[in-house]
């Protein structure tokens, strides 16, 4: 008996003993989050000032209501931005980023959740550098930009990159800006004075300059994976970067607005969207020796949670938030005797962008009185855009015209006039016989969609793009290529297009002191009622949309009913009716 307990003592002395030794070899694989957020576009409450109403699925006080939530459980998290983060509101544009000595609301507010780094967006220069680093000076972060040089300076913007030690694991963080920002904001204080490197060159350098130093290697860039003007060289696509420093462990995109959430070999990949609406989530894996063996990423929809009161409460957050109201509401600037907009005929379908409209008429009229043009551009920036009857506010003018844009004049032929226009007709997909609607090109994004005032015009969307454009009168008679107009555009089209892509040749003649939003202040002040006044100087030609079909209205019936998805950038076509009945009555 005893011999047996003896034994039994001895083989449990034996497992405690294996079990120590195998604890002293063996650690669990750490496991650290990574939380990026990007294009919040000073969204803090939740609030479109605008509509004067509460949204309900975005805003930084929801994110951080997720990011209190994580935390819980990751308390060593990381947090950080991918730019475009303070502007895009009224409460940003029109008040804070105009008195950039005070307490900013958005930066504020970024403290308050313990942001551990940012990257500038190209949004972050709208006001000039100076202003820029005036408001982001107020950030505990670092604000990072790797690529960005301003004038004299050797070191990039907040140094470029830092190291985060999270529990030994070194993280490195390399923030990157698309280099484009000339293209949208040159002019601007010390815009065009600065360098604007490569991305893909701008990495290699960091890692080269980090060496050992870093676990693993977090690259947070503003621009999406695929160019977006430069397809040659690549200077603004996050793929290039990936594909030319294969060292990057997690790559955050943005700047695009698109949700990403992808792996390409070990590299995890994310992207969220605007304003908010979501959290991207990187999950990292390390072993006892801080080797990353795995990564898993993924976006989070911030539909789902609550906004945060404490950060809602923060005094600053709520004394701008109100102010903004206040601003909004309590300043009528005129009166309408109707509608701008039409109703849509297909939900979903903007008729805004099928026809001439009060809407563009009146930007577009102003912007001729404004620049004593010629001819005048501009952009339905949102399909929803509309001036309602009766008394307008501040928040009416800034839902027809959302961007803090100055007006420009440059001199143009009627070759480079009609060269503007097939670009901007790019914005249509082409119909095909037995479409029952017209649909947009889903690689264009809405912003880019230009009407032009001052001439006449067809848009043929039976031709392929850079086809499109026909039959274009200026003074009633046909527009001669090599006839000279004054065209009023604003900067950014000015710069991003016209320039960029080499459409036009002159060089601005004239520029606004002041934004086109207070010119439309102005103008609907001075000028009250206003009346919703179309000439219909253009229209689309080429199509034949079966309106005469009963076949045509039964499927608009059962897209107005929710019974099929809008064909926003692919149109139902009758030859496939049978098929289109059955997935509408399925349902």
């Amino acid at each position: 008996m005893r011999k047996r307990l003896f034994s039994l003592v001895l083989v449990f002395a034996l497992i405690l003993l294996s079990a120590n030794l195998f604890a002293e070899g063996y650690r669990e694989p750490y496991h650290l989050v990574i939380l990026a957020t990007s294009d919040m576009h000073g969204n803090v409450w939740g609030y479109s000032y605008e509509d004067n109403a509460e949204t309900n699925n975005n805003g930084m006080a929801r994110v951080y209501e997720y990011v209190t939530e994580m935390r819980e459980q990751f308390p060593d998290l990381l947090l950080i931005d991918g730019g475009d983060t303070i502007q895009g509101t009224i409460m940003t544009d029109d008040l804070a980023n105009k008195s950039p000595w005070s307490e900013h609301p958005i930066i504020s507010a970024m403290n308050y959740m313990g942001y551990d780094a940012m990257t500038l967006g190209n949004h972050e220069f709208n006001w000039g550098i100076p202003r820029m680093l005036m408001i982001t000076g107020q950030a505990d972060f670092p604000v990072l930009a790797q690529n960005v040089f301003i004038q004299g300076e050797t070191v990039p913007v907040g140094g470029g990159w830092i190291i985060k030690d999270v529990k030994g694991i070194k993280v490195a963080i390399i923030g990157v800006d698309t280099p484009n920002i000339p293209r949208w904001d040159g002019g601007k204080p010390l815009i065009d004075e600065s360098v604007y490197e490569a991305g893909y060159e701008a990495v290699r350098r960091a890692i080269e300059e980090i060496g050992d130093q870093a676990d693993v290697i977090v690259v947070s860039s503003h621009m999406g994976l695929e160019p977006e003007y430069d397809t040659v060289n690549g200077t603004d696509s996050a793929q290039k970067m990936l594909d030319m420093n294969p060292e990057i462990d997690v790559l955050q995109v943005a700047h695009l607005h698109t949700a990403v959430a992808e792996k390409q070999g070990d590299v995890v990949i994310g992207g969220a969207r605007n304003l908010g609406r979501d959290v991207v989530r990187f999950d990292l894996y390390f072993d006892k020796d801080k080797n990353l063996i795995d990564s898993t990423v993924e976006v989070v929809d911030m539909k789902d949670y609550e906004p945060s009161q404490a950060l809602r409460d923060l005094p600053i957050v709520k004394e701008y938030h109100e102010k903004t109201i206040a601003y909004v509401n309590d300043n009528v600037i005129g009166e309408t005797t109707a509608k701008f907009q039409p109703e849509n005929e297909i939900k979903g379908i903007p008729e805004g962008k099928l026809r001439d409209t009060a809407v563009m008429d009146l930007i577009n009229n102003v912007q001729l009185k404004y620049a004593d043009a010629d001819v005048s551009a501009a952009a339905l920036f949102k399909d929803t855009s509309d001036l309602p009857e009766g008394s307008i506010n501040y928040g009416n003018i800034f839902d027809i015209y959302k961007y803090d844009n100055t007006l420009m004049r440059v001199e143009v032929t009627g070759k480079e006039l009609k060269d503007y226009m097939e670009w901007a007709a790019q914005c249509w997909a082409q119909w095909e016989d037995g479409d029952i609607s017209i649909a947009f090109n889903a690689s264009i994004p809405g912003y880019r969609h230009d009407f032009f005032q001052g001439v006449d015009y067809e848009v043929d969307l039976s031709q392929p793009a850079g086809s499109r454009i026909k039959n274009v009168m200026f003074n009633g008679a046909p527009l001669e290529d090599d006839q000279t107009l004054k065209l009023a555009v604003n900067n950014y089209r000015y710069s991003s297009a016209l320039k960029a892509e080499n459409i036009v040749r002159g060089e601005k003649e004239w520029e606004s002191p002041n934004s086109i939003r207070d010119m439309l202040v102005e103008y609907i002040s001075e000028n009250g009622p206003i009346e919703p006044t179309v000439d219909n100087n253009w229209k689309i030609v080429g199509v034949d949309l079966n309106l005469e079909d009963p076949r045509r209205a039964e499927i608009i019936g059962w897209i107005n009913d929710g019974k099929l998805s809008s064909p926003y950038n692919d149109s139902y076509n009758l030859k496939d009716y049978e098929a289109i009945k059955s997935e509408a009555t399925s349902k």
